[in-house]
């Protein structure tokens, strides 16, 4: 075997892990609300489930120039909104719901209005439990709102 022979081999494993790891984490109903002309941020929503625990990482986009993994809680009587630079914990087996009010994904500096009825490239980057990362990439339609089937029946306060 020659060292190229050795390198493809290699960055084929490689690339088969990376996709591997990917089809381990669920992702559904994603939406991105949509913005108004001057309008420099929103949220992107989803829920995430994967079957052996990992985190959400990171996020990108090119209609972004910032993109991030954020979330909103109360502390006393304030609602705050930060972001999470350790990544979002993903349970192993559990859904985790990103939803306007709580964890989302935030667009800063959107560099053109979103639309509603398009979509929007997103990559989502996971880190496994061995610390091993994936990306998830992403066609997210845009809309005025949650589209109804993401809309949970009740919604609870904990």
């Amino acid at each position: 075997m020659n060292y190229t022979t050795i390198s493809s081999a290699f960055l084929l494993a490689a690339s088969l892990s990376t996709s591997l790891a990917a089809q381990t984490i669920e992702v559904k109903d994603a939406w991105v609300r949509a913005t108004v002309q001057g309008q420099k941020a929103t949220g992107a929503f989803m829920t995430l489930t994967a079957k052996s625990g990992a985190s959400l990482v990171g996020v990108s986009t090119p209609v972004a120039a910032v993109a991030q993994v954020h979330e909103m809680k109360m502390e006393g009587e304030v609602m705050k909104m930060r972001a999470m630079p350790n990544g979002l914990n993903l349970p192993a087996g559990q859904s985790v719901t990103l939803n306007p009010g709580g964890y989302h994904v935030m667009l800063m500096d959107i560099k053109l209005p979103l639309k509603a009825n398009t979509t929007i490239p997103l990559t989502l980057i996971f880190k496994d439990n061995k610390g091993v990362e994936s990306k998830t990439e992403l066609k997210v339609p845009v809309a005025q709102s949650a589209p109804a089937n993401t809309m949970p029946a009740e919604h609870k306060h904990h």
